[in-house]
């Protein structure tokens, strides 16, 4: 290499000859650096690695893991070579913003709480209706006020579904008005699921229907609901408890599993670690997901059994939520 000063300007313009060039292309020519380095010649003539000072100009835009973009992938590399830290090329193209990750919307649910206190009421307003015997008139008994509601509300088939036992308990709508939630269209459906948890109480023959006898023991007043509990992966979870699936929040309710069902886009979204995690259920998947947690019921009732639950999926996935 030959330099030579150049007058007032204190520079120094120095020649590399191509002598020099070839003897680092020789000393360098078995050296491999990996990804961001660079083969040099030192001064005493041997090879070293060191960060590559400059990269090639050609824009190719790269995402790195650190969710930094980079002008290419040759910039990327000496970034994790200067830095010390391990950068890895997520994706092709700019980063994108992470949304902000959102907690998945609560599904509306009657818990225990909510079935025993509509329970509570219709039993305070039935026995308000109680007549006992007079002396030339025969009264009528709790079991007498029962059976003219259920003649009343039967379409002739000897049973009440959800539909007729809800129009049932509207019949007296101003006592047994439930005010949980803060919009009314919530405090509806509140209710109609709270009649679907009442006749899931006493429905024996698990047929979504309650005959006079059912109906009558659900209403006794001296009858005590058993406590259910939610079952999962061997564990048992009390009444108000939460789990995650996807982007949707399952809720412990009356002994069975309650979800939302919103369609999970966000990959970004916290998800449950499970082997399809970060993947996007179909709807049999997820109503097959939901029937595994309904799977197994766990009752405090002396005569507990552990069984399959008679709740189907599509009736306890609410589509509404807060």
């Amino acid at each position: 290499m030959f330099c030579r000063g150049v007058k007032y300007l204190f520079l120094s313009v120095c020649f590399l000859f191509p002598q020099e060039v070839q003897s680092k292309s020789k000393v360098c020519a078995n050296v491999f650096c990996g990804a961001g380095r660079e083969c040099v010649v030192t001064e005493k003539g041997e090879p070293s690695c060191l960060c590559i000072e400059s990269c090639k100009p050609h824009k190719r835009s790269v995402c790195g893991s650190n969710s930094k973009t980079y002008r290419n992938h040759c910039e990327l590399h000496r970034d994790a070579c200067l830095t010390g830290l391990k950068i890895q090329v997520a994706h092709d193209g700019h980063c994108q913003e992470k949304k902000a990750e959102q907690a998945a919307a609560s599904p509306v649910v009657c818990y225990v709480a909510d079935r025993n206190e509509l329970r509570h009421r219709v039993i305070q307003w039935l026995q308000t209706e109680v007549v006992p015997d007079g002396w030339f008139i025969k009264g009528s008994n709790f079991t007498d006020i029962l059976l003219k509601y259920f003649k009343n509300y039967d379409n002739g088939d000897s049973t009440l579904d959800s539909s007729e036992l809800l129009k049932f308990i509207q019949h007296n709508d101003s006592n047994v008005d439930m005010q949980s939630y803060a919009d009314q269209e919530s405090n509806k459906l509140l209710r109609s699921l709270c009649v679907d948890a009442l006749i899931e109480l006493s429905d024996e023959n698990a047929d979504w229907k309650l005959s006079f006898d059912e109906f009558l023991n659900c209403l006794k007043p001296g009858f005590n609901p058993p406590e259910k509990k939610c079952a999962l992966e061997d564990e048992t979870y009390e009444d108000g408890a939460e789990t995650q699936v996807e982007c949707n929040r399952c809720v412990c309710a009356c002994g069975n599993w309650v979800c939302t069902a919103m369609t999970c886009t966000d990959k970004t979204a916290v998800v449950e670690e499970t082997e399809e995690a970060g993947q996007e259920m179909t709807e049999e998947e997820w109503s097959l997901r939901v029937t595994e947690l309904n799977k197994h019921q766990v009752s405090l009732s002396p005569k507990a059994t552990v069984g399959q639950s008679p709740i189907s999926p599509d009736r306890w996935v609410s589509l509404e939520f807060v």
